[in-house]
């Protein structure tokens, strides 16, 4: 087979969505304090095959301020992208789905959860950049150690 027959490798996002929000303020009191919040911020990434070439890619976070005791607000927001990704080697797989595409959506996802909490009238967050180059890496060396731990 000449290089011509043989597919080129496709990699590209197809649509981008938010897949599920949430936004709670359970308290009024906390208006009435002042405002030093500590924040709990818990980040996750998790990719599905949807059919034989794409994969759907989801972002997850979930923030909460305490203020004073209190829970201030809790924001919930998973970010989703469906991408084509056709004829690429096998071994890249993980990368792209852990690392790249994570990549295309923090923004998205940054941008939701700045957008809820300012309409929620707190003031602005906007996330720590994340590179999920460095994170995927760290992880594949936690992987590796671990399972020659077990070894």
């Amino acid at each position: 087979m000449s290089e011509e027959q043989q597919a080129q490798p496709q990699l590209a996002l197809e649509r981008i969505y938010t897949k599920d929000i949430s936004f709670e303020v359970p308290g009024a009191q906390v208006f009435t304090k002042e405002w030093q919040p500590e924040l709990n911020i818990n980040l996750s990434s998790s990719a599905e095959k949807v059919d034989p070439t794409h994969f759907e890619v989801s972002l997850k976070v979930v923030v909460q301020a305490n203020n004073a005791g209190d829970t201030a607000f809790i924001v919930d927001v998973t970010q989703a992208g469906i991408f084509l990704i056709d004829s690429v080697e096998e071994e890249r797989l993980p990368y792209i789905l852990g690392a790249y595409c994570p990549n295309i959506l923090f923004p998205f996802l940054r941008e939701a959860v700045n957008d809820m909490v300012t309409k929620g009238s707190f003031p602005q967050l906007l996330l720590t950049p994340i590179n999920f180059d460095a994170e995927f890496e760290a992880n594949l060396q936690r992987a590796q150690t671990a399972a020659e731990g077990q070894a």
